[in-house]
Parts: C-alpha cells; sequence; structure tokens
C-alpha cells in the first residue's frame, strides 16, 4: 500500500513538472511564432522584449527576457521570502531560453532571426502578414492556454505578475490593477517605438494597429486564461417566486437532480410573506429550466444571475488554500 501511494506520489510531482514545461513550450511557441514576428507587443516581460529587439535587434527577444525575468525574480525573493518556490523559477528561467532555440530553428539563418521576418519564418509557410487578426489570435490564445496550464501547476512565469506584486505591496494598488498598469506600460512603448519610430528612426505606418492587435491579444489571452483556470462557463443563480411550489419541488428534486433552497420573502407592494426558491444550475442548464417553470407557473416571476464559483456537492471542489486564481 505504501508502495504504490509513494509511486502516485511521484507520478503526481513528475506529471506537475512535465505541465510546467508544456505550458512554457506553448507560451514560447506562441510568441516565436504568431508574436514576435508581427511586432505585436501583449504586455508582461516579453512584449517588452519585443519592444527592445526593435532597438537592438542583434539581442533574441528571450534574452531580453533573461534580462528582465532574472532580477525580478532575485527582487521577488528577497521582498516575498518563500512564495516564489522552484516551479517559479524554473518556469520564468526555461522560457526565455526555449523562446531562443525555436527562433533560430524556424529561421534560416543569423539575419533572419534579427529582422524576425514573418516571410521567413518555417520557409514562408507561416507568414499571417496579411492576415494579422488570425496571428494575434493564434497567438493569445496559445498564450492563454500556455500560461493557464502553469499556474494549474501551482506555478507562475513571473513578469508583470512580479512587477503587480511589487505596487501593491509597496504602493498599495490593487494587484490586478498592478497587472493592468504594468502591462498598459508596455503597450505604450511598443507605440511609441514601433509606431512612432522612437530610437528606431523610421515609424511603422501600421502603428496604430499594431497596438489595436496588442489590446486584442491581452484580452482574448487573459479570457483564454481564465477558461484553463476555472471552466468554459459560469454557473447560473435562479430566484423564482411562484405559487406552484409542490411541482417546481417535484422538477427540481426528481427530473434536475438538484436541490434548492426557500428563502422567506415579502412583497413590498403587497406586504403579503411568501417562499422564494434559490435554485443554482449550470448554465447548460438554464434554459430547460426556464422552460419547464414557464410550463409549470407561466406567472412565475424569475431572476437569472451569473454565479462567479459555485463549491459543494454537484459543483466544484474548495480550492487549496495556496491555490492561484483566474481574476
Amino acid at each position: 500500500m505504501k508502495s504504490r501511494l509513494s509511486f502516485s506520489t511521484s507520478w503526481q510531482w513528475v506529471r506537475s513538472w512535465l505541465l510546467i514545461f508544456l505550458g512554457c513550450s506553448i507560451m514560447g511557441s506562441a510568441f516565436v511564432l504568431f508574436i514576435n514576428p508581427y511586432n505585436f507587443v501583449p504586455g508582461g516581460v516579453y512584449g517588452m522584449a519585443i519592444v527592445l529587439h526593435n532597438i537592438f535587434p542583434s539581442i533574441q527577444v528571450g534574452t531580453f527576457g533573461y534580462m528582465f525575468d532574472v532580477p525580478l525574480m532575485i527582487t521577488a525573493t528577497l521582498v516575498f521570502g518563500g512564495k516564489f518556490g522552484a516551479r517559479t523559477v524554473l518556469a520564468a528561467l526555461y522560457t526565455p531560453g526555449f523562446m531562443n532555440l525555436l527562433t533560430t530553428l524556424v529561421y534560416p539563418n543569423e539575419a533572419a532571426v534579427e529582422s524576425l521576418d514573418p516571410a521567413l519564418l518555417l520557409g514562408g509557410n507561416l507568414n499571417l502578414s496579411n492576415d494579422l487578426l488570425v496571428a494575434a489570435l493564434l497567438g493569445s490564445i496559445l498564450i492563454g492556454i500556455g500560461v493557464g496550464i502553469v499556474v494549474r501547476q501551482q506555478a507562475t512565469t513571473g513578469g508583470t505578475d512580479i512587477v503587480a506584486m511589487l505596487l501593491q505591496k509597496y504602493l498599495g494598488v490593487k494587484f490586478s490593477n498592478g497587472v493592468l498598469y504594468a502591462d498598459g506600460f508596455v503597450v505604450l512603448c511598443g507605440l511609441s517605438v514601433i509606431g512612432f519610430g522612437l530610437f528606431v528612426g523610421e515609424p511603422d505606418p501600421s502603428g496604430w494597429l499594431l497596438t489595436i492587435y496588442s489590446l486584442i491579444t491581452i484580452w482574448v489571452s487573459s479570457r483564454v486564461l481564465a477558461y484553463v483556470l476555472d471552466g468554459a462557463s459560469y454557473d447560473k443563480l435562479l430566484f423564482i417566486i411562484s405559487d406552484n411550489h409542490a411541482e417546481l419541488k417535484h422538477f427540481i428534486l426528481d427530473d434536475l437532480e438538484r436541490s434548492a433552497t426557500y428563502i422567506r420573502a415579502r412583497g413590498m407592494y403587497t406586504d403579503a410573506e411568501r417562499d422564494m426558491i434559490f435554485l443554482v444550475v449550470s448554465r447548460k442548464e438554464v434554459r430547460a429550466v426556464q422552460q419547464m417553470i414557464k410550463n409549470i407557473d407561466p406567472r412565475a416571476f424569475v431572476v437569472v444571475t451569473d454565479a462567479y464559483d459555485t463549491y459543494g456537492e454537484g459543483f466544484k471542489a474548495f480550492p487549496e488554500d495556496d491555490a492561484l486564481q483566474a481574476e
């Protein structure tokens, strides 16, 4: 029995590390294949690395990633102590190296690596210069998936998350706002360098358009990240006021195979007391529940709203104390 438990624990440990490498590889591939060649600047450390690569093309994007990630990791370790464990450190160090290696493999020579010309990417077989929206969407989806896989293993990729935590600690800025400010600063740097030609001499005539695509990339990747962490949809709350409680109870308990709660309520106009049904269902069940309520009591009053998280029997298990959240 002990050997079986030991094997299970060892496999979980190995699986967790493999998933971290997989997530980092997916994210790195997204940047190399769909983000870097088109000068999208989707915030974060690698967004700033793309900006600096335009100024210093002889230095790869991944190398700039190291230049940011290593000082940030050291600072975070000194400030926050053991909160940043080996998984986060390895993820932050592996990703830039993977990006550099993949970049050298998908471009034919050093000059192409410096230019990041999409016409030379994989021999021109993955050139999406005329389909920038497709490139932005593919890149952002893969970034969201990759980061989500890493975060699900209780690690992070560092970068602007650390900046946001420092802003929260020393300036009292909310974490979500800190990420927004840091990413916004990176996007503005991209607009200044790539769009207006600051430090590079010649502005890109499509700089404004690239900034819009960058914002699209930030938004889509954040939604995909939330999807990977929290699932495809939120549950729904239903507040039902009806005079046909017996039939509704039979439907909820026997047909829907769920439970519900009676909440004592009083009408403001009539001042009469009555029971209101409080019911939680999945999104895909809402339509059927609405139709059944209509059939049972067409005069019922129903309010449907989102449940951000639902824990307990029939829904999600309660999270661990150290679990990372999408929002």
